[in-house]
């Protein structure tokens, strides 16, 4: 898709001030019904487009992304542009500086469309969490298109937008991209700077892709890779064309699956990744039964360190600093703990106001979960499991080079299913959670569709690599989607 746009530009076919104007046609006449944008920057884009014209009408070279449109979530700032994070509380917040990944691809000539919808603070599986309202599925306007960069995937997955950047926590651009029928790639954690992103879960969040197809995923990953002085966690890696490694072969590639996860399955699912399984064995890759004995405790691992990186990070949100204030007269004087009232009824009201109840629900657990009394009982004890479930990969990629699971569960369940059971909602990371934790890359690609009351739904299948190997991550991947 983005190599073909490109051809299409250097031979002067089309102009990306066409092709992005082409792009705002089809938000206008769609996003109504979708609502994957929060925010549109038609005059930044219009701005960028122009500069490729230049560019091609001197006759210079110009990069695969450039002057091709995109969407970004909006939990990635961009300088002088409205940056929400899908919250009440940066309502009116205006990103002073670019993110890093957003830094990279002006530097390539990249064209922004406008910022997507997302579950507030990207805390959900579903894009229902958003302050602004749902973003619905494009395959079936009564289902969920995942989260929780739900807007991305919906924006890719309607042609709103040719690729889309996403942010994955706990499985927040796989399983969008599973429900919507596309690709969705969460890099190595340290690939990609975080720099710029709205932080939720600093140990887990990574930046990633979501494209139609897995080339589109490696050029776009190409651009946004490498070290950033601004995140200590990032790795040298940038410089690398990961296009190189698409060769469409896996012959003696050794992919292991972990047989509990596939028996859990419901009987639609399990066919759908049996079917893909029979695939790789026909292209010649080697299918080995793995055991992976700590990743049953990683739902409950997750739920403990994720909230306590929330309730930490958005500590930041007092109604002072920046963002919503609620700051209404007070009466004068000092409240029992010795604060001022009315300082005290600004921390409180702001937070109160500005939070939606999930991102409150988390607070609440986190702070719990990190109080005297209860930090060795929690916290500590879920980073030692967490140890041990990296260790159980560490043991499986000695035997295998690739893991194959579910993306999700199921495919897109149905808006408001699953809004009042959490515990429901957080089942839905089950698959997708043990990647953030042990930190290594995992793409989720279209599989077969699976029937549900009637219709047929994408389903996504997911491949976890080694720490730092995209290349076999990739490469595997798109091996499937040529020949499946």
């Amino acid at each position: 898709m983005i190599r073909e746009l490109h051809n299409k530009l250097i031979n002067k076919e089309i102009t990306s001030v066409d092709l992005t104007q082409q792009y705002f046609d089809v938000i206008e006449k769609k996003d109504k019904d979708i609502f994957a944008y929060l925010t549109l920057t038609k005059e930044l884009a219009l701005e960028q487009a122009k500069k490729v014209d230049a560019k091609i009408a001197r006759g210079e070279k110009i990069e695969l992304l450039e002057g091709i449109p995109g969407a970004i979530k909006d939990n990635l700032c961009i300088a002088g542009v409205r940056t929400t994070a899908s919250s009440k509380i940066l309502d009116n917040y205006i990103a002073p500086y670019d993110a890093t990944v957003i830094e990279k691809l002006k530097e390539v000539g990249a064209v922004f469309l406008g910022k997507t919808n997302l579950d507030e603070f990207a805390m959900g599986s579903s894009t229902e969490n958003s302050a602004y309202g749902v973003t619905k599925n494009p395959h079936d306007l009564t289902r969920v298109s995942g989260g929780s960069s739900g807007g991305s995937a919906a924006a890719v997955a309607t042609g709103e937008a040719v690729w889309a950047l996403g942010t994955d926590t706990g499985g927040s651009i796989r399983e969008p991209a599973s429900f919507c029928g596309l690709v969705g790639l969460k890099p190595t954690y340290g690939r990609v700077s975080r720099y710029g992103a709205i932080a939720m879960a600093s140990s887990l969040d990574q930046i990633g892709p979501l494209t139609k197809t897995v080339e589109d995923a490696a050029i776009v990953l190409s651009v946004i890779a490498g070290q950033d002085k601004m995140d200590a966690t990032s790795a040298h890696s940038s410089g690398k064309d990961y296009t190189k490694y698409l060769t469409g072969e896996v012959q003696g590639l050794r992919i292991g699956i972990v047989k509990e996860y596939i028996d859990g399955l419901g009987e639609k699912e399990k066919k759908a990744i049996l079917e893909v399984i029979k695939t790789y064995k026909k292209l010649g890759a080697e299918v080995v039964e793995i055991e992976l004995p700590y990743s049953k405790y990683s739902l409950a691992t997750y739920y403990i360190i994720q909230p306590c990186e929330v309730s930490s990070n958005l500590a930041r949100y007092d109604g002072i600093k920046y963002g919503l204030s609620i700051n209404d007269e007070k009466e004068s004087g000092l409240a029992e703990n010795g604060m001022p009232k009315k300082l005290l009824e600004t921390y409180l009201d702001s937070r109160h106001y500005g939070f939606g109840k999930e991102l409150q629900r988390r607070i609440m657990l986190g702070t719990y979960a990190l109080s005297s009394g209860y930090y060795d009982a929690y916290y500590l004890k879920a980073q030692k499991v967490r140890t041990l479930i990296k260790k159980d990969f560490e043991k499986a990629f000695e035997k295998v080079d690739l893991i194959l699971a579910p993306t999700a569960p199921t495919p897109a369940f149905k808006i408001g299913e699953k809004t009042e059971d959490p515990l429901q909602m957080y089942l839905a990371d089950m698959f997708s959670i043990t990647a953030n934790i042990t930190g290594v890359p995992a793409i989720s690609v279209p599989g077969p569709e699976v029937e549900v009351d009637g219709k047929k739904l994408p389903f996504g299948f997911q491949l976890m690599g080694k720490w730092f190997d995209e290349e076999n991550v990739l490469r595997a991947a798109h091996a499937y989607e040529i020949n499946k």
